[in-house]
């Protein structure tokens, strides 16, 4: 019995560590996927050059913008184990 439960706690621990890994790809997957859509919409509009500096911001407002949280907050409860 003890070999069984020390398994088991070890599997929670191996799923949870890949959990964590696979929501970190999931929100990096929407954020390039949503950097993808958005690429230089809004730089072009502006109709002026762009620099580094604005497609830097430009990045990191879509990346807060992504949605990322929302949704990795409505998977994981799909993903996690059963206590």
């Amino acid at each position: 019995i003890g070999s069984v439960i020390q398994r088991t706690k070890y599997y929670k621990a191996e799923h949870k560590a890949l959990l964590k890994e696979a929501s970190t790809l999931l929100e990096l997957a929407l954020w390039k996927a949503n950097l993808v859509d958005n690429e230089g919409g809004n730089l072009e509009r502006e109709g002026v050059r762009t620099t580094r500096g604005s497609r830097k911001r430009a990045r990191k407002e879509i990346c807060v913008t992504s949605g990322a949280s929302i949704v990795i907050k409505n998977v994981l409860p799909f993903l996690q184990l059963l206590e």
